[in-house]
């Protein structure tokens, strides 16, 4: 991986999350091929989505996403892109330097709340107990990703919001692209959901993945008045 440096300013970690909070349906993608990917985010945007979490999980990762950066800037400029699957704190710089607006973590790690911190970059680390819910929120999470949700349901964050009830919660994994799953997550607390490949199906009629995402943001919006 070779480092490159986007000179745009940085939006503030405080920001950033209060954008996530107010589009609280992220999309959670990977694709090798640039173009595919810029079709993705244009569906996806037209659509109501404001917020994109890019994924580290192919060999070009950091080249598709150099190439997302410069195309989201001139095309959607209100419109965030975070990187995802990030492990440590090398990576974590690298896709800062290189424009991320925020940095997703499928763990927990100091290395990489520290980068963030040095950088003031919106972290989302990744968590399920109580006890790394806890060291995470000390380390500097604003908002906590509990991965995978299918494994523990809405009742477990309700659950969690017993004794921490101003902790965050971003959920991923289980969430499906329908007004009942996005209803059950949004009901028991949630303040913002990632979908991937569920989201995704069938996703060569971009249309109809546009309308199906509006579809979905319009309810959510009604879930937050």
């Amino acid at each position: 991986m070779s480092f490159a440096t986007d000179n745009a300013p940085k939006m503030a970690s405080k920001e950033v999350l209060s954008r996530v909070l107010d589009a609280p349906v992220i999309p959670v993608f990977y694709h090798a091929d640039v173009e595919h990917a810029k079709r993705i985010i244009g569906a996806s945007y037209a659509g109501g989505i404001r917020v994109f979490e890019f994924t580290n999980r192919g060999d070009n990762a950091f080249e598709v996403f150099t190439k997302l950066r410069e195309f989201v800037r001139e095309t959607y400029p209100d419109m965030l892109l975070g990187i995802g699957t990030i492990y440590n704190a090398k990576d974590a710089e690298a896709f800062i330097l290189a424009g991320a607006d925020f940095v997703v973590q499928p763990i927990t790690t100091a290395d990489v709340a520290a980068i963030c911190r040095h950088y003031d970059i919106a972290w989302v680390p990744g968590v399920m107990t109580l006890n790394e819910i806890f060291h995470a929120t000390r380390l500097g999470a604003a908002i906590v990703k509990i991965f995978p949700g299918n494994v523990v349901g809405p009742d477990y964050v309700k659950a969690v919001h017993g004794p921490m009830p101003k902790v965050k919660i971003m959920v991923t994994g289980g969430v499906e692209p329908t007004t009942e799953s996005l209803g059950a997550w949004f009901g028991a607390g949630v303040s913002a959901v990632g979908m991937g490949s569920q989201l995704f199906k069938n996703s060569d009629d971009l249309d109809a993945l546009s309308a199906r995402i509006a579809e979905l943001m319009a309810f959510v919006n009604t879930l937050k008045k």
